[in-house]
C-alpha cells in the first residue's frame, strides 16, 4: 500500500510486479454494471436537477459522491461504479458548470443543499455513509464533516452540516475556504487526501495545509505528474492529461480508494 506523500512512479513500482502478484494481493470483483446507473430528477426552489443514482447489489452502505466545478460527476463513472460494486448505493448530483475560480456565496450555498436533498432521497438513514468528492466537492465534503467554509468577502458560510461521514476521499482539495483560524477544529473525520504535483488549480500546497491542519487524520498522496484533471476519468474538453500511463493510474488509484474507505 502507498504510504503517505509517495509519488506515483513509486506507486508504479509497487503494484507492476505481475498479473499474478496483483491478484494475489487484491482485486475488485467485476460486475454487471451496464444498467447501474438510474438518473432522478429532484426539485428545490431554484428548480430541477438531476442525480445519478448508482444501487449496488445488497447496498449495505453509501457513498456520496460531490463533483467539482464542471458539475457533473458522470465523467467519473468507472469509479462510482466501482463504488457500487463495494456494496455502496451512490448518490451523485449534477450541478451547472462553475464559469469562475471565484465561488460565490449563493453557488456553494445551492450546491450544499442540494446534496443533502439528494443523500436524503436517494439513502437509507440507516447505513453508514461515506463520501468522495473533487476540487469544490471535497471542499463541500470536508464542511459537511465539521469544516468552516469562509468566503473571499471574509464571512463564513452558514449551513447546516448534519451529516456523519464516516470516512472520505478527496481529490485536489480547495482549501482556501478553511484559511480562517479554526476552520478545520471540529474536523473529525478520517480523510484520504490526493494531490497533484502540475496541479495549477488547487496547488498541492493546499493538501499540505489539510495534512498540517489534521495531522494523523489525513491520509495525504502527493502524485508527480498529475494535474487538477488526472483523477477524473473523462476529462474536461480540450485538456490533454499530463499523468504517465493513465489507465493503469485510474485503476490503481479506485483500488486504493477502495483499501481506505472500505477496508
Amino acid at each position: 500500500m502507498m504510504t503517505s506523500q509517495t509519488h506515483y512512479r513509486q506507486f508504479a513500482s509497487v503494484v507492476s510486479v505481475s498479473p499474478v502478484a496483483i491478484d494475489q494481493q487484491r482485486t475488485l470483483p467485476v460486475l454487471n454494471t451496464e444498467n447501474m446507473n438510474q438518473q432522478i430528477v429532484l426539485k428545490d426552489d431554484a428548480g430541477e436537477f438531476t442525480v445519478s443514482v448508482f444501487q449496488g447489489p445488497d447496498a449495505s452502505r453509501t457513498a456520496l459522491f460531490a463533483v467539482g466545478g464542471g458539475g457533473n460527476p458522470c465523467r467519473h463513472t468507472p469509479l462510482l461504479k466501482m463504488l457500487a460494486e463495494q456494496g455502496c448505493t451512490v448518490v451523485a448530483p449534477h450541478f451547472e458548470r462553475m464559469t469562475s475560480h471565484l465561488v460565490s456565496a449563493p453557488e456553494l450555498a445551492l450546491r450544499i443543499r442540494r446534496i443533502r436533498l439528494a443523500l436524503d432521497y436517494a439513502s437509507s438513514p440507516e447505513q453508514p455513509v461515506y463520501g468522495v468528492g473533487h476540487s469544490i466537492g471535497a471542499s463541500i465534503l470536508i464542511g459537511l464533516a465539521g469544516g468552516q467554509l469562509w468566503m473571499h468577502d471574509g464571512k463564513q458560510l452558514e449551513f447546516d452540516a448534519g451529516i456523519r461521514i464516516e470516512r472520505m476521499v478527496v481529490f485536489t482539495p480547495a482549501m482556501d475556504f478553511f484559511a480562517a483560524p479554526g476552520a478545520l477544529d471540529e474536523v473529525r473525520t478520517p480523510i484520504q487526501a490526493w494531490a497533484g504535483s502540475l496541479d495549477s488549480i488547487t496547488p498541492p500546497l493546499q493538501t499540505v495545509f489539510l495534512k498540517s491542519s489534521l495531522g494523523s487524520f489525513v491520509d495525504a498522496r502527493f502524485i508527480e505528474g498529475a494535474g487538477h484533471f488526472s483523477f477524473m476519468n473523462e476529462l474536461p474538453p480540450n485538456v490533454v492529461d499530463t499523468v504517465d500511463e493513465r489507465e493503469f493510474f485510474l485503476a490503481q488509484l479506485n483500488l486504493e480508494v477502495s483499501k481506505f474507505l472500505f477496508c
